[in-house]
């Protein structure tokens, strides 16, 4: 063994001890320091998610299930996890961009296959990509003054009367999702769903009654757009819960407190809806649920809903019909018009006795029923009354249902995003 190496070995013990000494001293240094103690929960500064565009944070918390107002319905409490929910109802406006999206993407790739549109890429599926920053400046197509694109774009337009609308047979939108045969979810199932709402349907519910003119421009004029979109069968507003979320990944990954994560768009469950309209973290608390007056000047009290006062008595609220989707006060939450204006899809399948069925924790009833199954199987639960409702209607535990084909002109949507738990000041009961 030379002189090099036998000095390393000689010098190692020696070198061990210093180390092992060094170590000790950190330790106690980093005990001393609290490096050891257990991580500091901390309550999430103004107690909120900031939300995505139009949307509000809801904490999580309790509400009372009931599957009817039978006075000897007791119910049930419920929990629902934190969510974000639409603060108005999906209107006009925000539809129309999604059935120019469609009849956009059905444009271009069914009808002109011109390269101008497409981004020099192909993806997985093998399809190619349109170019949506070239296309967004010359949207919508189907309105072009271009002759050759009219020409081309022929099959997807129709006339009513003397303006040009989009064919409903042909602008139609395709989505996946996971089928629920009411118990467990079974498979992945494509959908293609016309997108178009009834344009007519003020006349088709109320047919002995003048209502051409709200047919003709309800949904199409400018004067409408801040107005609930109706008209949109359960299927149709699903559909829309499904674009809305890849339009707005873009944005949620730019919020530092939801990007990465995975959160997905839907309609509401119904009790997400009944938790969102009343307001309140715990069943217990004396919040008043629905108000349909508040306190005017000279104590004389003012209509805070829009709905139906008496028989013939509609227009007292300010309007015969909707109101805009941000008309009156919002609740404690930050929601317009939870009750009144117009009924609501929600997610569920109707069942008069959903309590016994669903869970105390995120409870939600499901059935994607079949073409052949009958209308019993195709029931969803509707909430909040509407413009033509009398005040009995807009409980907020109201349950009423409608088959999921049936487009009405009192019945529109808004849409909930998954959201996650804030650790809170109930959380902080150690000292570290």
């Amino acid at each position: 063994m030379n002189k090099k190496n036998l000095r390393h070995r000689l010098t190692q013990p020696r070198t061990i001890v210093i180390a092992l000494v060094t170590s000790l001293i950190v330790v106690a240094a980093c005990k001393s320091n609290n490096f050891y103690s257990a991580p500091k929960v901390s309550a999430f500064r103004g107690g909120k998610l900031p939300a995505p565009p139009g949307m509000v944070y809801v904490p999580s918390g309790t509400i009372l299930y009931k599957s009817s107002l039978d006075s000897g319905n007791v119910g049930k409490n419920i929990s629902l996890s934190a969510f974000f929910i639409d603060e108005t109802e999906v209107t006009n406006k925000q539809y129309r961009q999604f059935v120019n999206w469609v009849a956009d993407s059905v444009a271009v790739t069914d009808y002109l296959n011109d390269d101008q549109y497409f981004l020099d890429i192909v993806g997985e599926d093998g399809q190619r990509r349109i170019d949506w920053k070239r296309l967004k400046r010359v949207s919508p197509l189907w309105k072009s003054n271009d002759p050759s694109i009219q020409e081309r774009l022929a099959p997807m337009v129709i006339m009513k009367g003397a303006r040009r609308a989009l064919n409903e047979e042909v602008v139609k939108y395709r989505f996946s999702y996971l089928k629920s045969n009411g118990r467990e979810e079974t498979e992945y199932v494509t959908d293609t769903v016309p997108v178009m709402p009834i344009e007519d349907i003020w006349s088709k519910d109320f047919p002995n009654a003048q209502l051409a003119s709200m047919d003709a421009n309800y949904f199409t004029h400018e004067s409408f757009d801040y107005y609930p979109v109706v008209g949109v069968t359960w299927k149709q507003a699903r559909a829309y819960t499904d674009w809305r979320g890849k339009e707005l990944m873009a944005s949620i990954m730019k919020n530092s407190y939801l990007s990465g994560y995975h959160l997905t768009f839907s309609l509401p469950t119904e009790a997400q809806w009944q938790y969102a309209a009343e307001g309140k973290l715990d069943p217990r608390d004396t919040i008043s649920g629905t108000r349909l007056t508040i306190d005017g000047k000279e104590g004389k009290k003012k209509l805070a809903v829009n709905y139906k006062q008496g028989e013939g008595t509609y227009s007292q609220d300010g309007a015969t019909f909707t109101v805009p989707a941000k008309s009156y006060t919002p609740n404690a939450f930050g929601i317009y018009n939870m009750a009144g204006n117009v009924a609501e899809w929600t997610l569920d399948a109707y069942s008069p006795s959903a309590i016994a069925f669903v869970n105390d924790l995120n409870p939600v009833l499901l059935y994607d029923a079949n073409e052949s199954d009958s209308d019993a199987l195709k029931r969803k639960v509707v909430r909040g009354g509407s413009w033509k409702d009398n005040g009995e209607q807009l409980n907020s535990e109201t349950r009423n249902y409608v088959v999921e084909y049936e487009p009405h002109s009192y019945i529109g949507f808004r849409c909930v995003m998954s959201a996650f738990e804030m650790p809170t000041d109930q959380s902080k009961t150690r000292r570290y």
